[in-house]
């Protein structure tokens, strides 16, 4: 789902035009990042939560030339889903267990040999 496809549910749910819920979407986008630059996490009970986390500098490897590389520090945001959505996405779509797996094919009988 692309973003222009989040907007037009948004605006297709709650019924109310597509530059306001493109607003209502960018605001949600826009608190979001500037919670994870300012330090802070944050947590959507039954989705997840958006953290960042540091990484340690490194030395890497130019890929083309192979020449070395001095990697710095950064953070990079992280998501961590909840067992909630964990549960959603791996249950059977339509509520049911997932289909059974299939029985191993029957072998053809073997018959001994004639004497």
């Amino acid at each position: 789902m692309t973003k222009a496809e989040l907007i037009e549910e948004v605006a297709s749910a709650v019924e109310m035009t597509r530059k306001d819920s493109e607003q209502i979407v960018d605001t949600i986008f826009d608190s979001i990042v500037h919670a994870l630059r300012s330090g802070d996490k944050i947590e959507i009970r039954g989705f997840g939560s958006f953290r960042t986390r540091k990484r340690q500098p490194r030395v890497g490897r130019n890929p083309k030339t192979g020449a070395k590389v001095d990697v710095p520090a950064k953070k990079i945001p992280f998501f961590k889903p909840s067992k909630e959505l964990k549960d959603l996405i791996n249950s059977h779509p339509s509520g049911d267990a997932p289909p059974a797996p299939a029985a191993p094919a029957p072998t053809a009988p073997t018959v001994p040999p004639a004497a």
